[in-house]
């Protein structure tokens, strides 16, 4: 199996598994801000929901545009959008339904463009291929989901 198909079933795997273990999170947990300035665990998943948006963004326009710079401002994302304050339930389904389209992007990805670049650096250059976005997408997800589901 390419090893992009095998980074995209794990992202699937990693998403049925999640939904299944955030059902053993209380709205309470959910809800809680560790301290004033940290995201509570809604707003990790909100984050997640930012990232799946700015990585298919990537991954697409990656495929037809060399080195476009598409910056990604986590804190500002999580914050304009009040995950703090949104429905949980919309939250669980716009984060699931957001991976399977990562999913959907990632399989249909031609192995010749893996390689083109995509720029994010904020005030510089910061070349990635595609295929690096994929990896660290996953990395990435595994972080947050062990720290939501801890």
């Amino acid at each position: 199996m390419h090893p992009v198909l095998a980074q995209k079933n794990e992202i699937i795997r990693l998403v049925n598994q999640a939904m299944i273990d955030f059902e053993n999170i209380t709205e309470a947990a959910w809800n809680d801000k560790p301290q004033p300035h940290k995201w509570s665990k809604k707003e990790l998943l909100g984050h997640l929901i930012d990232s799946a948006s700015n990585n298919i963004r990537r991954l697409i326009v990656g495929q037809y545009e060399q080195e476009v710079k598409i910056i990604y401002h986590q804190d500002e994302w999580v914050a304009c959008q009040n995950y703090q304050a949104a429905d949980l339930a919309e939250v669980k389904t716009l984060w699931k339904l957001l991976n399977n389209q990562i999913a959907r992007v990632i399989e249909n990805i031609p192995e010749e463009k893996l390689q083109n670049t995509c720029d994010t650096g904020k005030g510089k250059t910061e070349l990635h291929t595609l295929s690096y976005f994929i990896e660290d997408y996953l990395v990435h997800l595994q972080y947050h989901l062990n720290q939501i589901t801890a």
